[in-house]
Order: structure tokens, then C-alpha cells, then sequence
């Protein structure tokens, strides 16, 4: 068999027939007769939109992969698709996180290529393309945009996201003017890139890099800089090397590239929104990843990376003194060593020459920022299928708490409530936020981390126990409990909690109780208000999103996207 027959592009493009002359003839516009002919097809899957901010500059990205696609003899097709701004989208970006991978998962089977490169960055961008990698099942590769360089207010850097988080709070606490709150917004976002503290977005890329999906040493690259460029160019002709070698998704991607992923995300004290993202990556590849591998696997890993919003430093602090392979070679011993990346060779032989160039920024095991910092999965009568808590950025004092719930059944709720001189709330209140799951939002937003009472911010308390079906930002902080399993719009019994209950918190156990009686549950029913917020949508994706979407337990994926479908098309229109 010829080489232009084996590739999938030869569907379209072989042969002297009506059809393979229609494929031809319009693709051609300047483009050499040999680009048909045994040339692999690759696709750069692109996010760049000036309404997704932090993945704008991949436009560039994209242009480097071309001349490496080039230069190993394929043919570089750059193929824009959906973009998921975090900052921008209303209601929440999650809620087309599903609608992003099934967009790209179709055109790239139905269109002739035969491998990707897949250019993400902002937080639902790496996900939703890792997902539609993983259903079609071509040959495919990430270039993760990397995080922007730090930007200085009052002499002191910002971490993008956390630090938002903080001034908004002392500004409601009085300790900081709303003028002085503004000047510091053009400081935040210094460069291009996506957030450089620990959040969402470099979480993902460089969970992305120990899953094995990106070539080693390349995420956590800041985005302007030019080794982003070098690395996006060697992407490229690894694209075409995968081709030759059928290296796609379901030879490399096992249970223990994910293994090794959740050991990365421990390590490096990732955000809580990398759990429902890989559970949604390992059901399209048809892997039996589950809650409780998290908590297995990655609980009692050491935070080594003193990065916000758990530590001090920020991504390009990070970059600087070693990068993920430094991380990881750092707890090598907990990796699994059989698990394959891109380039076809274990995971594990890529870190023998990495060394940790800053022991404040990434520290030794002997002395780790948290000893035991991975995500906990707790379980109770109030999240019988399980919640998530990140110890790393919470109180520890908070971490065994009981304390009377102060219940809000929606967003809109809470935001009028929460400043009421009248609220009837003390530091050892539970603030309980429910209609924030994937169905009742619906989407899931990132509202967990409620803002605190004003009234015990300017007692100076901090922080509080605080409850959500919803999700929060990688880029906060506090004793959040979220992904609240069943969420309450779901049946879960989050919807029975009423103001004034008994919320029981043990991390060390991994509970999460309300201390009311089973027969009294038993009696009670979701008030109005609650149901009120979960009133079922009218039409397009967002009903279609609502009837199909599963729950945080499982990674609010859709359940008819669940598993591969491969990348046949069988059918010819012309």
C-alpha cells in the first residue's frame, strides 16, 4: 500500500475520481500537487479570539507550528476553533465546555486530517481540545500559550486572579480605597498569557505535560517568551512524527498517565477544577478514572511549588527555577514509569536532566510547603457521591469545624444578602451557596469562594467554612468545600439544608455532615426559593446542556459524548 493510502487524508484526496478532484481542485489556491500526495495533513486546532484574552497571542503560536509542520513534510491547515474566554463569558464558561469538544471533536473528523496540534490556554480551552482529541482519536498534540509575566502594584508583584480576590476583599473591609483598587487593574495583566498564579489555566497545562499530551519541558513557558515560539516549531514536526507512527490518543493515554497527573497536580498544589476536567477527559478515552483515585492517589503527595494562591511565588518564578520537570523529578518515585507521552517514550526518562534551580520556589521533599496538600475527597449525608476540598488553600484551623449553616438557594441570593448588617452570621458560620451545579446554574460556575460578610471582614476575619455545588477559580483561596455531589438541583440533599443546621467538617476523616436527624431529612422537601432557581431552560444548547449533563462526580460531561467514537466518516456528499 502506497503511502497516500494510508493516510486518512487519502480519503479525500486519492485517486482520479470526481470526488478526489472536487477535494483537490479547492484546497488548492497556490498549494504544490505534491501537498496530496503521501503528505500528512495536520490541522493547528487554534483558540486565538481577541474576546479570549489570554489565548490572543496564539495567532503567533500558530504560525511557528506551521513552519515545523513544514519543515517535517506535512501540511500545517490552521483550523479555528470554539474559544472559551473565562473573564468574558456570561453565565460561565463551563457551560460550553462540552459544547467546545463536541465542535471540535466533528470537524476534525469530518474534515481530511490526519493529526493536530492543539493550541490552548485559558482555562475550558486545554480541556474542551484534550476531550475532542480523545473522542476522535487522531494523532494529537498540545501546545499549551503559558501564563503572563508579573506585574508590580505598590512595589509588590500580583498574582493574577488571587490578588483580585484579596483587594476586592480588603476594599470591602475598609483597609483599601475603591481608587486605589482601580489603579491597580492596568498592573494586574503585565503580558500576553493567561493567569500566572496556580490556577485553572497553568494547572491544566502542566497537568496537560504529565498526562503526557505535551511535549516534556514546554508547559509553564511564559507566553512571551521565545522559547515558546522554539517549542511550538518542534510541536509541529512531532505532529507529523505521530502520523507515521499512529501515535494517537488511545496508545498512550492509560489509567497510569493519569496516575501521573494527578500526582503532577498534588505536587504542584493545582486548582480543584483539574479533577472535573480529567474525569471528563478519562470518560471520552474510556478509562475508569473515579473520585476517589484523587484522593488515593494525590492526598498525601507533598505541595512542593510555593506558588499563590497556596504560596508566594508566581508561574514564571516557577519556569525560572525548573519548571514541571523539576517538579516532577522531585517525586519520581510516585510516578508510574510504564506511562507514555507524545514522543512515545515513558514520562519518566524525560526528567534525568532536570534540576531545581530555586529550592524557595520549588522546594525538596525533606521540606515541603504543605506536607500532605493534595485534593481531599470528602463524603457524607451531604455529599453522598462526594465533594472536594483544597487543603493547600485553606485555614488549617478550619479543616475540623462545626459550626450553624447560613443558607443562600441562589447567586443572586447570596449577592443580596451577604453585606445585611441583619445577616445572622459569626466566624463560626457555615455559609452554604446551593442552585450552582452543572444543572442548576446551570453550568457550574466559579462562585464557591463567596465573598466573606462585610461586617466580619472589618472584624478582621479572613476566612470561613464555606459549602457550593458549584466550582471556584484555581486562583482562590480558603476552606471551600465544592462539587457538592449530588448538587441540589439534582435531588442532592445539599437542597434540604436549611439556615440555622449543623455542619460537621473533618478533612482528616474526609466527612461531610449535617448533623440533623435521618428521619428529619427524611420529612424535608427543597423549599420554593431553592426550586425557583432551577427553573428548566427554554431552548438551544443550554436546554440540550441541562437534559444531558452528568454531575461533578463524574466530570459533567454530557452522556451521550461519553467514550470515543474514532474518526471514520463514511459517507461522501458530492
Amino acid at each position: 500500500m502506497s503511502a497516500v493510502q494510508q493516510l486518512r487524508s487519502a480519503q479525500w484526496y486519492a485517486g482520479q475520481d470526481r470526488n478526489a478532484y472536487i477535494h483537490r481542485a479547492w484546497m488548492r489556491r497556490g498549494v504544490p500537487d505534491d501537498a496530496f500526495r503521501g503528505r500528512p495533513q495536520i490541522a493547528v486546532a487554534n483558540t486565538a479570539s481577541d474576546l479570549t484574552p489570554c489565548n490572543a497571542h496564539l495567532r503567533e503560536v500558530a504560525s511557528a507550528v506551521r513552519d515545523g509542520v513544514l519543515e517535517a513534510g506535512g501540511v500545517p491547515l490552521e483550523l479555528p476553533v470554539v474559544s472559551l474566554g473565562e473573564t468574558q463569558l456570561r453565565p460561565t464558561a463551563m457551560l460550553w465546555r462540552n459544547m467546545a469538544a463536541m465542535a471540535t471533536e466533528e470537524m476534525l473528523r469530518a474534515n481530511p486530517i490526519d493529526g493536530v496540534v492543539l493550541l490552548g490556554g485559558c482555562d475550558k480551552t486545554i480541556p474542551s481540545l484534550l476531550m475532542a482529541a480523545a473522542s476522535v482519536d487522531l494523532p494529537a498534540v498540545v501546545v499549551p500559550g503559558g501564563p503572563m509575566l508579573t506585574g508590580t502594584f505598590r512595589g509588590k508583584p500580583l498574582g493574577c486572579g488571587t490578588d483580585v480576590w484579596r483587594l476586592s476583599e480588603e476594599v470591602r473591609a475598609g483597609t483599601l480605597s475603591a481608587e486605589e483598587f482601580t489603579r491597580s487593574e492596568s498592573a494586574m495583566i503585565r503580558s500576553r498569557g493567561h493567569c500566572n498564579t496556580m490556577g485553572t489555566a497553568s494547572t491544566m497545562a502542566l497537568v496537560a505535560e504529565a498526562l503526557g499530551t505535551v511535549l516534556p519541558g514546554v508547559a509553564g513557558t511564559p507566553a512571551p517568551d521565545s522559547r515558546l515560539l522554539e517549542a511550538a516549531h518542534r510541536t509541529g514536526r512531532l505532529a507529523v512524527e505521530m502520523v507515521g507512527a499512529d501515535r494517537r490518543p488511545s496508545t498512550f493515554l492509560t489509567k497510569a498517565s493519569f496516575h501521573n497527573a494527578i500526582v503532577a497536580l498534588a505536587a504542584i498544589g493545582g486548582s480543584t477544577n483539574a479533577v472535573v476536567h480529567l474525569l471528563a477527559i478519562a470518560g471520552r478515552l474510556g478509562v475508569d478514572l473515579t473520585l476517589d483515585d484523587f484522593d488515593r492517589i494525590g492526598s498525601h503527595v507533598p505541595v512542593l511549588a510555593d506558588l499563590q494562591p497556596a504560596g508566594r511565588f508566581l508561574m514564571d518564578d516557577l519556569h525560572r527555577a525548573g519548571g514541571l520537570p523539576a517538579v516532577l523529578r522531585e517525586v519520581r518515585d510516585l510516578l508510574d514509569p510504564e506511562a507514555l507521552t507524545v514522543t512515545g517514550a515513558p514520562l519518566v526518562t524525560h526528567l534525568d536532566d532536570d534540576a531545581v534551580w530555586d529550592r524557595e520556589v520549588i522546594r525538596p521533599r525533606s521540606e515541603p510547603l504543605i506536607a500532605e496538600g493534595g485534593i481531599a475527597v470528602l463524603r457524607g449525608n451531604l455529599a453522598p457521591a462526594g465533594a472536594l476540598i483544597k487543603p493547600a488553600a485553606a485555614s488549617p484551623h478550619l479543616l475540623r469545624h462545626r459550626g450553624p449553616a447560613v443558607v443562600f438557594d441562589s447567586i443572586e441570593d447570596f449577592h443580596a444578602r451577604i453585606d445585611d448588617p441583619d445577616l445572622d452570621v459569626d466566624a463560626d458560620s457555615v455559609l452554604v451557596l446551593r442552585g450552582c451545579g452543572p444543572k442548576g446554574y446551570p453550568g457550574m460556575p466559579e462562585v464557591s469562594n463567596m465573598p466573606l460578610p462585610k461586617k466580619l471582614l472589618a472584624l478582621g476575619v479572613r476566612d470561613m467554612v464555606r459549602v457550593c455545588d458549584g466550582r471556584m477559580s484555581g486562583t482562590a483561596y480558603g476552606t471551600v468545600i465544592l462539587h457538592v455531589a449530588p448538587e441540589a438541583a439534582a435531588g442532592g440533599p445539599l437542597a434540604l439544608v436549611r439556615t440555622g443546621d449543623t455542619v460537621v467538617l473533618d478533612v482528616e476523616a474526609r466527612r461531610l455532615d449535617l448533623d440533623v436527624p435521618a428521619d428529619e431529612l427524611a420529612r424535608r422537601r427543597p423549599n420554593e426559593a431553592t426550586l425557583a432557581g432551577f427553573a428548566a431552560p427554554r431552548r438551544g444548547w443550554e436546554r440540550l446542556y441541562v437534559d444531558h449533563v452528568q454531575q461533578a462526580d463524574t466530570g459533567a460531561d454530557l452522556d451521550f459524548l461519553i467514550g470515543s467514537s474514532g474518526s471514520e466518516v463514511s459517507r461522501e456528499s458530492h
